[in-house]
């Protein structure tokens, strides 16, 4: 969480660190109980990586890209399918089917997004904006994710600059939440 460099590169990174969980959980077996906590791990990093890139990422497309408008709802949009899905994992068990179906799903919709920013959005934004301003949005990024909340509130505001000022403190109560159940802690 915060691997510096550009924003393109920091959001890239965290592409990289989901996919490696998801392969995690596909390497195991149905019902193994460790198949659980590599999702809420991966729900952790996708939620803080979301909140960051709908604090800064999609004003500056927006703002930097002809078509940005577009791009931006339509991402945003992504976020709250895959945030629906994470919503409904956290009542299942590793065991329960719905489980298998629910993070076949999130792995679908969140590679879709991925592949989708990696491919257009990245590349375009690259284009558009100096290397100042993508190493600034690189910084505000990392600092959004340390205070993003870790848990699924797919009712929450997704657009500045209500998302800007609830996110700290939701944040909050989800780590303290963390940290007392031990979620996303292997045995």
């Amino acid at each position: 969480m915060g691997h510096g460099g550009n924003v393109i590169d920091e959001l890239v990174t965290d592409h990289h660190e989901v996919e490696e969980l998801f392969a995690k959980i596909e390497a195991l077996a149905p019902g193994e109980k460790n198949r659980k906590v590599y999702a809420e791990q991966a729900t952790m990093e996708l939620i803080r990586h979301s909140v960051a890139e709908e604090e800064y990422l999609y004003p500056a497309v927006r703002e930097h890209l002809v078509n940005g408008n577009t791009m931006a709802d339509r991402e945003i949009e992504d976020h709250s399918k895959a945030e629906q899905l994470m919503k409904d994992l956290e009542g299942c068990e590793a065991d329960d089917p719905e489980f298998d179906r629910l993070i076949g799903e999130l792995m679908s919709e969140v590679r879709s997004h991925i592949a989708e920013e990696e491919e257009t959005l990245f590349p375009q934004l690259r284009v558009a904006c100096s290397e100042k301003e993508l190493n600034d949005l690189g910084e505000k990024v990392r600092r959004a994710k340390k205070l993003a909340p870790t848990r699924p509130h797919p009712s929450a505001p997704d657009t500045p600059p209500a998302n800007k000022l609830l996110a700290p403190g939701t944040g909050l109560v989800d780590r303290l939440r963390d940290a007392v159940s031990g979620r996303g802690k292997e045995d």
